[in-house]
């Protein structure tokens, strides 16, 4: 099973492959944003990826691409939203908006 750590946190824990990052993060409750519900009509769950950038997460589609080119404006090579990454290898995530606001 590929292993997905959460930083600042420094906590891995184990995902079936295909899994979002989303999925992984409330399966143990992690507590990665995702105000839209994880449709990607937000940014709220953007991670930056610190490892495993190619191998580790299937890539992109348009729809994230898109999204993330219009509501990221401190987006990097390497990020990625969580509702959206799949799972496929051993990765090192940063959660952007850590730690998760107070509802």
């Amino acid at each position: 099973m590929p292993q997905v750590t959460f930083m600042p946190i420094n906590k891995t824990v184990e995902a079936e492959e295909g899994q979002t990052l989303l999925e992984v993060s409330e399966e143990y409750d992690i507590g990665l944003e995702h105000a839209c519900g994880g449709v990607c009509a937000c940014s709220t769950c953007h991670v930056i990826v610190q490892d495993g950038t190619d191998e580790a997460l299937e890539e992109p589609e348009d729809e994230e691409i898109d999204t993330m080119d219009k509501l990221v404006s401190n987006q990097t090579l390497h990020s990625r939203l969580g509702c959206q990454a799949r799972v496929v290898g051993d990765v090192k995530v940063e959660l952007v908006n850590w730690p998760p606001r107070e509802l």
